[in-house]
């Protein structure tokens, strides 16, 4: 009798230790700027394209409505709820919000265009201070 054919390989490895973890090294610094294309003020979602402009204030270079867009499918109106912020002419200003804000983490964003400039404000969820004692 003749032994059946091996299904795959049992042999040692001909490649060392060092070879692959070059390899899984490389492919990582290659992830890398994939991982930072999308900024993370706080937590919250920005688009590529938002440029910083201030302390939590970002500048977009989109229409509004393509930003509210990219909001909807980030954040789900369901459970980030938005409500208008504005009645002033030529200003179009909407309010994100994130019930499950944690101190020090994005409590909401304020989306808006005005002057033909579309831009973002992370609200932070200030950090609890801890009560002071009086002294008697």
């Amino acid at each position: 009798m003749t032994r059946p054919p091996a299904l795959g390989y049992t042999g040692r490895l001909t490649m060392t230790a060092a070879p692959r973890y070059k390899a899984a090294l490389a492919a990582f610094l290659v992830a890398i700027p994939g991982l930072a294309l999308a900024d993370k003020p706080y937590g919250a979602t920005l688009p590529e394209d938002a440029r910083k402009i201030g302390e939590n204030r970002y500048q977009v270079e989109r229409k509004y409505e393509e930003l509210l867009r990219f909001f909807r499918t980030t954040y789900p109106p369901a459970k980030y709820p938005r409500r208008a912020i504005t009645d002033q002419p030529g200003v179009k200003a909407v309010h994100i919000e994130n019930p499950e804000a944690k101190p020090g983490t994005w409590e909401g964003l304020n989306v808006y265009e005005t002057r033909g400039e579309v831009r973002i404000f992370v609200l932070v969820k200030p950090r609890e201070e801890p009560p002071r004692k009086q002294r008697s």
